[in-house]
């Protein structure tokens, strides 16, 4: 039997162990712990630039084995990216690998290389449908890949936009390894046939669709990158739009844009101290058990104390990674 057989015959043991038509719950758990404000692609053929991204300031690196890397080169870059992530330093890094896709020449002997070094994660390209999140499970777990590393999907295409909300609810299972999406916006442009414009306006409706069904589904997920790096100003209005959008970060293609990135990423430094006034006040005893406070002028309710939980958690997590 070969490794894509037992990829099926394993999803079908799964489908029929997970029950996958039991009641979903209606708030799901985010399932990422990772702090993904920026995730750098690093073109896994060339070892020098893999070690100096690993020294960046970069949230998640991206060793990428799929677009950075000519098909000549592929058995060169499985070995870098393997050296790379053996390295102590490195490997203390969050280091994702990106592989080629499902049904490719090259997928299965990078699932191979990487299996037993770790990663953070492992990124399949061009995952379409339910079935590809499936057999990249499958494959994750016949190559021996740990249960620590999880699965990260590229949402790339017009069908994986119209198929997100069935890969989303496939998060839920309770053996689900996928943890995060990627959107690939310049594959999205090319198969739409459309044209990248400053704000991106033929992307957003479908950018948004995308992160609604992550979002319903407990799902981490990463706005696609910006072509122009000396396009400072473009990059920053782009990033600020991702953010106010919901997206958690982006993928970044320069070391060069990670400031950028994660200022827009990041909490202010009002937003912190506003999120820690709505919590104390919730906290005080003779507010206990109310719903509704007015705090500093305005009203405030459970949700937006939840809110400021989630801002002064995302602080104190970007203050333990300076640290480190």
């Amino acid at each position: 039997m070969d490794v894509m057989q037992c990829a099926h015959q394993m999803r079908d043991e799964c489908v029929g162990r997970c029950g996958i038509s039991r009641e979903r719950p209606h708030n799901p758990v985010m399932t990422h712990t990772m702090l993904c404000r920026s995730a750098l692609y690093t073109p896994g053929a060339n070892p020098a630039i893999l070690l100096k991204a690993s020294r960046s300031e970069a949230d998640v690196l991206i060793f990428d084995l799929e677009d950075a890397v000519a098909p000549e080169s592929k058995p060169l870059a499985r070995e870098a990216v393997a050296s790379a992530l053996a390295d102590s330093a490195v490997a203390a890094r969050n280091v994702v690998v990106r592989v080629n896709a499902i049904g490719s020449t090259w997928c299965e002997d990078d699932v191979r290389a990487v299996a037993a070094l770790r990663p953070a994660g492992i990124l399949f390209p061009k995952i379409n449908t339910p079935e590809d999140v499936r057999v990249a499970q499958a494959m994750l777990s016949f190559y021996g890949v740990p249960q620590s590393t999880a699965l990260w999907c590229m949402i790339e295409t017009p069908r994986a936009i119209l198929n997100a909300p069935a890969m989303g609810q496939l998060a839920l299972e309770a053996d689900t390894r996928m943890s995060t999406w990627v959107l690939g916006t310049n594959d999205l442009v090319k198969d739409l046939r459309g044209r990248h414009t400053p704000m991106r306006e033929g992307l957003v409706p479908m950018l948004a669709f995308a992160l609604a069904a992550a979002r319903a589904n407990g799902l981490c997920v990463l706005d696609g990158v910006h072509n122009d790096i000396q396009d400072t100003d473009g990059f920053a209005a782009t990033c600020e739009q991702g953010r106010q959008m919901g997206f958690d970060g982006r993928t970044l293609i320069h070391p060069a844009q990670i400031e950028t990135c994660h200022r827009a990423y990041s909490p202010s430094a009002q937003e912190v101290e506003d999120a820690r006034v709505v919590v104390e006040a919730f906290a005080l005893p003779e507010n206990e058990g109310k719903g509704v406070l007015k705090v500093g002028g305005r009203m405030v309710e459970l949700l937006h104390a939840q809110i400021a939980r989630e801002t002064l958690a995302m602080d104190a997590a970007i203050a333990q990674a300076r640290k480190v």
